[in-house]
């Protein structure tokens, strides 16, 4: 198959006769007359360049070093053509980039020996590339098809934990309802507890799982008898012992679980009731002994209990349940994170305006 031949030199008869050497091997020369010539046709379809070293303006080493520095042709075999036969000057053209070279006047058979040699080795070099490219190609391929069946995974797995959340977020809307709080409750105290536990400085991780898992502090609600829940005087002992154990039960619905969502809604619903100074239910927990996603809850759920009406009062004012709150810290509240509401307390507020009953 014949080859490609860059021959440059800015004498036309030596071009002349390089194109006749060429044809006779049966090759197809491409002529340039300088080495900008050269350079602006030289492309990746040539296979050898047959380069003059004796050349004004760009002599044939500058040309080589050009030539080495470009992307698309830089591996391009070079024959340097020269009249020169100094070592220092065979050290130039090798320091140049060339492959070899052939001394003036040329002979015919020493120049087919020499590029036979090298148009083997440029062969060799595109099957290498060729292959190379058609493996990215392949790589790229299967690389894209990966991603895609990743998306189509995690777009899958999004919708079975939205189901999950969603069959979960309306069991515990059950048990407001039951409790005749509104759907808007379990969304409002969610967002306070998200609110918090990011400007406490939790993971984004963490930040998601408090609100996801937060709207089932009160499930246990489900277990308590109408009578108790919807009474609109005061428990008796008796009744109010039995109202605290939704804790427990919340605790049972949801325990046992390999679900991180549900464990962590097991953790909210018994400990959402304990308190700072321990005198809290359903195990009289104090201080960090509280889980901290319970004690996010309890801020979040006192503050949407004090400000919304009941069975057995009416709304208090913002006014009124922040003195509330400030009186219960470091008594019913931990400290730091009840300031922590109190500092941020514009973006609780926005919340509060957003799911208003």
């Amino acid at each position: 198959m014949p080859k490609r031949i860059l021959a440059v030199d800015d004498e036309k008869m030596n071009l002349r006769v390089l194109s006749g050497l060429l044809r006779s091997m049966g090759h197809d020369p491409v002529l340039a007359e300088s080495g900008e010539k050269a350079l602006e046709v030289l492309d990746p379809g040539i296979d050898l360049v047959l380069l003059d070293v004796m050349m004004p303006d760009m002599d044939g080493f500058h040309v080589a070093k050009k030539i080495r520095e470009r992307k698309d042709v830089g591996d391009v075999p070079i024959i340097m053509v020269t009249a020169l036969s100094g070592k220092q000057d065979r050290l130039s053209a090798v320091e140049a980039g060339a492959n070899d070279f052939i001394a003036k006047p040329i002979d015919l058979t020493e120049l087919r020996v020499r590029m036979d040699s090298l148009l083997k080795m440029k062969h060799s070099q595109d099957q290498v590339k060729r292959y190379q490219a058609e493996l990215e190609e392949m790589v790229a391929v299967r690389t894209k098809a990966l991603r895609m069946a990743l998306e189509n995974l995690e777009e899958s797995q999004k919708t079975i934990l939205a189901a999950h959340r969603e069959t979960i977020y309306r069991l515990a809307s059950a048990a407001e309802f039951k409790d005749e709080e509104t759907a808007n409750h379990i969304t409002r105290m969610s967002r306070y507890c998200a609110c918090l536990a990011a400007n406490l400085g939790l993971h984004k991780g963490e930040v998601e799982l408090v609100e996801q898992a937060s709207p089932m502090h009160d499930i246990g609600k489900i277990g308590i008898p109408d009578s108790i829940l919807l009474k609109p005087g005061k428990l008796t002992p008796d009744e109010w012992e039995l109202m605290k154990k939704h804790t427990i039960f919340g605790s049972r619905i949801l325990g046992s679980s390999t679900f991180e969502l549900l464990r962590a809604g097991e953790i909210i619903a018994l400990s959402h009731h304990e308190k700072w100074d321990g005198s809290g239910y359903p195990k009289g927990l104090s201080g960090e002994d509280i889980p901290l996603f319970g004690r996010i809850c309890a801020v979040a759920d006192v503050y949407d209990a004090l400000t919304s009406k009941r069975p057995y009062k009416e709304a208090f004012t913002d006014e009124v349940s922040l003195g509330i709150m400030r009186a219960g810290r470091g008594s019913h509240f931990d400290p730091r994170i009840l300031d922590c509401f109190l500092n941020n307390f514009d973006g609780i507020l926005d919340i509060k305006r957003r799911y208003a009953d």
